[in-house]
């Protein structure tokens, strides 16, 4: 069985936690949720985005473990 890959590409323009933001939008992307396309607007996220970091074991709040995390939001801002 051949499988057809796509690629989607969407610029987050989030000020803060856009990794959260990314995410929310890739699982809502991959399981069709019908707020996807309300997601990549910006609209009707934030309590989702709120939700995945409560929900998340991730403590980005503390010193070493927030690098990457901070690394990768600089790369987000940077392209935003």
């Amino acid at each position: 069985m051949m499988t057809h890959l796509k690629k989607s590409i969407v610029e987050v323009k989030a000020k803060e936690n856009c990794l959260a933001h990314a995410l929310v939008i890739a699982v809502a992307k991959v399981t069709n949720n019908p707020n996807y396309k309300s997601y990549r607007k910006g609209w009707k996220i934030l309590p989702k985005v709120r939700e995945l970091l409560q929900a998340s074991v991730v403590d980005f709040s503390r010193g070493e473990e927030s690098q990457n995390y901070r690394n990768f939001s600089a790369t987000c801002q940077s392209t935003g």
